[in-house]
């Protein structure tokens, strides 16, 4: 499977008013590809519009919801009629909400998946057609790491990504059974220094944050633009995913046990905030556009990044974190 260079190909980032579908439509159009952006807020569009063509890149955007699937079709249709077709389609629309399950209304719930599950299905319908005629190209779903380890006050996003991690596989074996040279990619990044934490709805009585360390949006940027040029199937995006996907596979109670003992603690801040504070749970905030959160005094590099990128040197790493998490594992044997 054969993907074509970035600086030939059209690409539709879908949830690119803020951080990482941000700093992703910015990075792809740097490197000479033509963007088209689609959010919910058509101000943020605009200011994201005129900064690429600042610097001589080619984008338009579209105004949609992807709770609808006409409006994301009409993304993908957006698409080929300014620009002649579709070669590579990035899924990043999310929202969040912070509370127990006892403390989320069914609504609520729904919401959330609707969102964060439903448009990625949207997504991929609505660009697969676009794909075909190509006869190739690149459809990268933006999950998260809570595809595969869930989070206390995080069921709704949690369950969310869990089924996205569950539609991506199902559709992967089809395209792959009728001999479609489409590369499927879910990118699972860790905890991100994003305005997410700023804007998702909160019932915690105080302002959220993710369990730390935080890394830069760029670097999500960074394996997304290496997954439009490099059939890749799973990308972990920050060392503490990678180690937290381990973990997860050896012990997961150990890993409940260490989020029963941190998990919680470390997601609540000491700034007090409403649930009616500002938030973009059903209508987005007009006025962030930044890619960065407000969390950069915690945000760390990732080396397991660095080596993705780098195949010969990637297997010693896979060993030294398989023999890392075994260690944990026996450590928390001894003390239990």
């Amino acid at each position: 499977m054969q993907l074509k260079p970035i600086n030939q190909q059209v690409v539709s980032v879908v949830g690119a008013s803020s951080g990482i579908g941000r700093i992703t439509a910015l990075e792809f159009a740097r490197r000479g590809a033509k963007v088209v952006v689609s959010a919910r807020s058509e101000s943020k569009l605009k200011s994201l519009v005129e900064e690429i063509r600042s610097f001589g890149g080619e984008a338009t955007f579209y105004v949609a919801d992807v709770e609808v699937f006409e409006q994301v079709k009409a993304i993908a249709d957006k698409t080929v009629e300014v620009y002649g077709r579709l070669d590579t389609w990035v899924h990043v629309a999310a929202i969040g909400i912070f509370a127990t399950v006892d403390n989320t209304t069914p609504e609520e719930f729904k919401h959330v998946i609707d969102v964060d599950l439903m448009g990625q299905v949207y997504g991929a319908m609505a660009a697969l057609p676009h794909l075909k005629r190509e006869g190739r190209g690149a459809l990268i779903h933006v999950s998260s790491m809570e595809g595969r380890r869930s989070l206390p006050y995080q069921s709704a996003y949690s369950a969310a990504k869990h089924g996205v991690e569950g539609f991506i596989e199902a559709m992967r074996v089809e395209l792959q059974y009728q001999k479609w040279p489409i590369s499927v990619t879910s990118v699972k990044p860790a905890v991100i220094n994003t305005p997410f934490w700023n804007n998702g709805l909160t019932k915690l009585g105080v302002k959220p944050t993710g369990i730390p360390p935080y890394y830069e949006p760029k670097l999500v940027a960074d394996a997304i633009l290496y997954a439009a040029e490099h059939p890749t199937r799973d990308y972990l995006v920050g060392d503490v995913a990678k180690i937290l996907d381990v973990v997860q596979r050896l012990s997961p109670s150990l890993v409940d046990s260490l989020l029963v003992l941190l998990g919680l603690d470390l997601q609540r801040t000491s700034e007090a905030k409403s649930e009616d504070a500002p938030n973009n749970f059903y209508q987005p905030v007009t006025e962030d556009d930044r890619v960065n959160g407000d969390y950069g005094n915690l945000v760390v590099p990732s080396v397991s990044d660095w080596l993705e990128k780098n195949p010969l040197l990637q297997w010693g790493a896979i060993a030294g974190t398989l023999a890392l998490a075994f260690l944990a594992v026996q450590v928390f044997k001894k003390e239990a």
